[in-house]
């Protein structure tokens, strides 16, 4: 029965995250996870209740998963449903090296017990977000945006430093809950959380950036292409023709399409068809970013694709999507027999690379991040201080009516707080929406319809502290409050 708390707490964190974004609940479920660690006999067995909080926790948060790997990747479904658990199994390892290390690592004592455990479980997340190319999604500092006080430490530390306050503020909730406290104790255990909230709310009074110029004029573009549908030939004519008339329908300056959002290699697209876009554009003064297949032949006449969103007005422009999608995007080596039963078309992408800069249109200039790059804190802020704002484009139709596109809109509600720039995204089937460099969502269109998105956005300028150092701040107070933690004796 003892086991049974840490996993329903794990699943109880989902609601933290949106589109519930109720985020008290992911701090009292640590809380309840470190009580279990401290009152546990051996590093061994609070491996395994972290190895159980992470089961909850990616089930119920992650699980999403098997949508695109049976609906829309023809996979059996007892081998989606198998692959789906392991790929569960391999992110609850991380909390579960979390509770090894806090008891291996911490001394004797319910203090140093619960502080190690704050520290160790935010290094893990940290090392979630890294290891094999990184899969920080529902990273629990997220859960804080944007509505917790916490939230004021994200343009500081960014979302693994928000993890760390949130894991230490649970780490003083479990000491005021102990049996044996005195009321002394409690009380002050639970001043320094309240102050810590304090701190927060303070933090988020203050404007880490500054305006950059006049209000610019977006139309995001939401096609709603059924993800089944996208690329059949007896449908692509109905696409292009449908994105070319909300193209002309949409009274902007920018206009944005979707991540692929025309189902064609680049250069399979007609000519007449890209030469009136481009000539309507001419004509009222648009910049038009559309996501686009792109493909180099070399002259062994073998081909590089690239996931891409690209100006075509005016001096083209192309970002290439740097950061792919593991069995999505591409098939790690020594796994290509998962094609065989995985059917994702344009799973052989080649990565577009560092570096690469801003794209300009309508007097501004974006960062770009394709798809779930945008859960890559450290990433978006490499376009920083240039971009004067954030745009993503995505198609999360891959996973059908779950909760993966509106944990994927808080993402960007965190880079935007983040950088303290905005966020507008422009998505096949939702969630189609702009964001405000506070991390609060300003409009959006409902999700599984086709629509315009008109928004002005305010380009901005500036660094916050995140942008200048990334995560080296959450780590260093990582450490920091380990080595407090281990000092305690």
């Amino acid at each position: 029965m003892r086991h049974a708390v840490p996993a329903v707490a794990g699943a109880a964190c989902v609601f933290g995250f949106a589109p519930f974004y109720a985020w008290p609940v992911p701090i009292l479920a640590l809380a309840a996870l470190f009580a279990a660690w401290e009152r546990t006999a051996t590093p061994r067995m609070a491996a395994l209740d972290g190895l159980l909080f992470g089961l909850g926790y990616f089930i119920g948060g992650v699980s999403w998963v098997y949508v695109s790997m049976h609906d829309f990747g023809s996979m059996p479904a007892v081998l989606a449903a198998l692959a789906t658990f392991l790929f569960c199994l391999y992110l609850a390892l991380f909390p579960a090296l979390a509770g090894w290390l806090a008891r291996r690592l911490a001394a004797r004592n319910p203090a140093s017990i619960l502080l190690m455990s704050a520290a160790a479980f935010s290094a893990c997340e940290w090392l979630r977000g890294w290891l094999f190319s990184g899969f920080p999604w529902i990273t629990l500092g997220n859960s804080q945006v944007p509505s917790s006080p916490l939230a004021g430490f994200v343009p500081l530390a960014g979302a693994y430093g928000v993890t760390l306050v949130a894991a230490l503020v649970a780490a003083l909730i479990a000491a005021a809950a102990r049996p044996f406290s005195s009321r002394g104790a409690r009380i002050r255990v639970l001043a320094v959380a309240v102050a810590i909230f304090a701190l927060g709310g303070a933090l988020r009074l203050f404007d880490w950036g500054e305006r950059a110029g006049p209000p610019v004029r977006v139309a995001l573009l939401q096609g709603n292409v059924p993800q089944e549908l996208k690329w059949r030939e007896e449908t692509r004519t109905r696409t292009l023709l449908e994105y070319r008339r909300m193209i002309f329908e949409a009274d902007a300056k920018v206009v944005v399409l979707p991540e692929t959002a025309l189902p064609a290699f680049f250069d399979q697209i007609p000519y007449d068809y890209l030469e009136g876009i481009r000539q309507h554009a001419a004509a009222t003064g648009k910049d038009i970013l559309m996501g686009i297949v792109e493909r180099e032949s070399h002259n062994n006449a073998e081909s590089d694709y690239y996931n891409s969103l690209a100006r075509i007005t005016g001096e083209r422009q192309v970002y290439r999507k740097r950061h792919l999608v593991p069995f999505g995007e591409f098939i790690p080596p020594g796994f290509r027999f998962v094609l065989a039963v995985l059917k994702i078309p344009l799973s052989d992408f080649a990565s577009g690379g560092k570096g690469q800069p801003p794209l300009e249109a309508g007097g501004t200039s974006f960062g770009v991040a394709i798809c779930y790059e945008d859960i890559f804190g450290e990433e978006v802020i490499d376009q920083l201080p240039r971009a004067q704002a954030l745009v993503n484009v995505s198609n999360d139709a891959w996973f059908g009516n779950s909760l993966a596109a509106e944990q994927h809109l808080q993402s960007s509600q965190v880079r935007a707080l983040e950088t303290s720039r905005w966020m507008v995204r422009a998505t096949n089937t939702g969630a189609t929406a702009v964001v405000d460099e506070k991390g609060y969502v300003v409009s959006s269109l409902r999700p599984f319809t086709q629509g315009i998105l008109v928004t002005d956005l305010t380009p901005r300028k500036g660094q916050t502290p995140y942008v200048l150092f990334g995560n080296l701040v959450a780590l260093a107070a990582t450490a920091a409050l380990a080595g407090i933690a281990w000092r305690i004796r």
